[in-house]
């Protein structure tokens, strides 16, 4: 990081802006990381996709069936990878408070832009606002990096906007990832807009939400390296064409994808999210690998459903 806490929300405006990404952690046969296959995968997201940043070791990389170590080395591994060419969020995401605050640290020792905290799960009802200030507080008192908060239902609840408004007064809180309905969101742009960048994961709506609540950040899952190749950059096209105000074009690229999401979509069983994702990248000629336990590999049949979608879907190789 090149700021310090007093301008961390400053640099936050300045730089964590356009397209970022929730990187899928490829795990060879015998599950250990695939270093080579992570690293390549950066290179493409970078080099070919044009993508700004990484979420890395989130749920999407299946953080919660890795150690803190293995965790840790994939922190070094994202900034190493990136080598100044996108910016890094680290997950540091934990039920307990030494971890958050550990990974945390490390991440601001090895390079990380920012760190992002998921709410926790709570396991009491009284006073909920006041013991997740508290909780933000003591992370942010501990390292300097701009943190961004992160609310989704997998909590048990989700923070409300005037919560996450009074969050946002935290010298370096800089951003939330806000995983809930279209409202809730709007109206947390609108009382906390002006000192931490808001956005959520739905890349449907993300064209919505750069025109009507001038969003600048798109923070952050895996359509970006799903649903684009080096050839097919439809995603990067209308976010460009959007922030340059060529709104008819970027909603008619937009649509376009319509397709291709389609495809995306209606052949992920529920339960398999990971592996699916990962197999749809092996389509793509990323490394995808296998998932870690407690998640579930993809059956022969629901393999050759994606593969037929996947060939029918219109995207460009």
């Amino acid at each position: 990081m090149d700021y310090d806490r007093k301008g961390a929300k400053a640099h936050a405006r300045a730089h964590m802006r356009g397209i970022w990404a929730a990187a899928l952690m490829p795990f060879a046969e015998d599950l250990s990381i695939d270093e080579a296959g992570f690293r390549s995968n950066i290179d493409h997201w970078i080099e070919d996709l044009g993508i700004d940043g990484f979420f890395i070791a989130g749920k999407q990389g299946e953080f919660f069936a890795m150690s803190v170590e293995e965790r840790k080395r994939a922190f070094d591994l994202a900034v190493s990878a990136c080598a100044g060419r996108a910016q890094t969020i680290m997950s540091c995401s934990d039920q307990n408070m030494d971890v958050v605050i550990d990974l945390a640290r490390h991440a601001q020792a090895c390079g990380a832009d920012y760190i992002v905290v998921h709410a926790p799960v709570l396991h009491f009802y009284k006073a909920q606002d006041e013991t997740l200030l508290r909780y933000y507080e003591t992370i942010a008192a501990s390292v300097d990096i701009g943190i961004a908060l992160w609310s989704h239902p997998d909590s048990g609840y989700l923070m409300s906007p005037a919560l996450c408004n009074r969050l946002a007064d935290i010298e370096n809180v800089v951003a939330i990832k806000y995983s809930v309905p279209r409202e809730m969101y709007a109206e947390l742009t609108r009382l906390a807009g002006d000192r931490i960048l808001v956005s959520t994961a739905s890349e449907e709506e993300w064209l919505d939400n750069i025109i009507e609540l001038g969003w600048q950040l798109y923070l952050c899952s895996s359509p970006p390296y799903l649903l684009q190749t080096a050839k097919d950059r439809r995603m990067r096209d209308y976010t460009d064409a959007a922030f340059a105000g060529r709104l008819d074009e970027a909603r008619r690229i937009r649509d376009s994808l319509e397709p291709v999401r389609r495809a995306l979509r209606d052949t992920r069983p529920a339960e398999k999210p990971h592996a699916h994702q990962k197999y749809w990248q092996g389509l793509l000629g990323q490394a995808g690998g296998a998932v870690r336990p407690p998640c579930l590999e993809l059956t022969e049949d629901e393999k050759s459903i994606t593969r037929a979608a996947f060939a029918a879907c219109g995207l460009t190789l």
